[in-house]
């Protein structure tokens, strides 16, 4: 029997049949957003053979996959696709300055996760780079409005200057955190936080807030931490 296969967005679910291909986009089953940066058909949802996959049929954007608990990761180029395995997928995208997040919850799931034994650890780090306090308030700064957003939907990112003004810095201090947390992922092999001219400022600002986001490197809980730094700035 085919496990059952629901999609939340924004407050809605839609229960995906599994005889049909299931589509997100501009247009589609679940039309997320009239943004033109969105492609009219971005994902696709369909089940082969009972095995639930999720494919990228855009040409342009790509999408974070990421298990319930942050600790499975990828990354869904165009032309890509992935098995659905898990009870509850995330789903994380941007389209211009727009960041989107959609889950995808199975009934069934063909891999049971189990709860990562705790150890004593006080320091954040990504793979074996450390996060410094600063580096941390920085992708606070770009991640708030997601972080804020209660489960899934859209959210529109700050710019650099923005989210330098709510942390009391000058713009220059920000960006060199950006450029040192951008440069120290992009060596550990996080995709998609080095490119060219034009767009690549901003890219690769959604794309840090959408691997931080989905590898759980900043949550809610640390939102306090915004105005802690900005009062002591403006002290």
């Amino acid at each position: 029997m085919t496990a059952e296969l629901t999609v939340e967005f924004a407050g809605e679910h839609f229960v995906v049949d599994p005889s049909s291909t299931f589509t997100v986009g501009r247009d589609g089953d679940l039309a997320i957003d009239d943004n033109l940066f969105l492609h009219r058909h971005f994902l696709t949802i369909e089940n082969l053979e009972g095995l639930w996959l999720l494919s990228n049929v855009g040409s342009r954007l790509s999408a974070t996959v990421t298990d319930s608990g942050g600790r499975v990761q990828a990354w869904l180029a165009p032309g890509a696709r992935l098995p659905l395995v898990f009870a509850s997928t995330s789903v994380i995208f941007s389209a211009g300055p727009t960041t989107y997040e959609l889950t995808i919850r199975s009934s069934a799931p063909a891999f049971r996760e189990t709860e990562p034994r705790d150890f004593d650890d006080d320091a954040s780090t990504i793979g074996e780079v450390p996060l410094t306090l600063s580096q941390k308030l920085m992708i606070l700064a770009l991640a708030e409005p997601v972080l804020r957003r209660e489960g899934t939907g859209m959210s529109e990112l700050p710019t650099s200057a923005q989210a330098a003004a709510r942390l009391g810095w000058a713009l220059t201090k920000f960006n060199r955190k950006l450029d040192n947390v951008c440069d120290k992922l992009d060596r550990i092999g996080v995709p998609g936080l080095r490119g060219g001219v034009g767009s690549y400022a901003t890219n690769r600002r959604v794309r840090l807030v959408e691997h931080a986001i989905s590898a759980r490197l900043v949550s809610r809980a640390d939102l306090p931490l915004l105005d802690q730094e900005h009062d002591a700035a403006e002290g």
